[in-house]
């Protein structure tokens, strides 16, 4: 089995590349969502969060997630802390997605035996060890602010300091296997394909 990671900032398309995954075969684990349903049912993070932060950072039995906000923002140290509690429950939990997802994907289709995962911090996470292949998507910054500021009704400010949060663009690109632009200017389709071409070349 081959693990794909698909990663980039803010308003890069990310999730638009993963759902032209989806529709080539690929299945995709969203490690974003994935994280906040495994925070309010894996006792390992329940457990943990509570005796970082005390009990009442659950109310019946959901985290109350602004309150977490709150506390981990500006504040590295215990934004580590609440990472390595969190962190190794998502890589497990993948592991576990993958075995499974792949023994059921049928066994003549194109891209059996290729599973993904799109986490916009794959690379600050350490999601990367537990991948084979990574995909940073970019495009220029203009064009993500435009993009997220529509989609989440957000002021430029406020993009501006989700993307400053962010591992900065052109180290994810360093750090990735293969880059897709997403510049409205160049398709996204071809890229994809000649990555999974070289991808399925390499699997056999």
């Amino acid at each position: 089995m081959i693990r794909i990671g698909v990663t980039g900032g803010i308003g890069s398309g990310k999730s638009v590349v993963c759902r032209l995954l989806e529709v080539f075969g690929v299945p995709v684990y969203d490690a974003d969502s994935e994280s906040k349903r495994l925070s309010e049912t894996a006792p390992e993070i329940i457990d943990g969060l509570k005796k970082l932060f005390g009990e009442d950072i659950y109310c019946d039995g959901r985290l109350d997630r602004p309150r977490l906000a709150s506390y981990i923002f500006a504040n590295e140290k215990l934004l580590a802390k609440v990472n390595a509690i969190i962190h190794p429950v998502v890589f497990r939990d993948f592991r576990r997605w993958a075995v499974e997802t792949d023994s059921l994907s049928p066994r003549e289709a194109i891209c059996t035996g290729i599973v993904a995962i799109e986490s916009a911090i794959l690379f600050e996470s350490g999601l990367d060890s537990e991948v084979d292949v990574s995909i940073a998507v970019t495009a220029p910054v203009e064009l993500r602010l435009t993009r997220a500021m529509q989609r989440d009704s957000a002021s430029e400010a406020e993009i501006m300091k989700r993307m400053n949060r962010q591992m900065p663009d052109e180290i994810v690109r360093n750090k990735a296997d293969f880059i897709i632009h997403n510049d409205d200017a160049r398709p996204i389709i071809p890229q994809l394909e000649a990555i999974l071409r070289r991808i399925l070349d390499f699997r056999f």
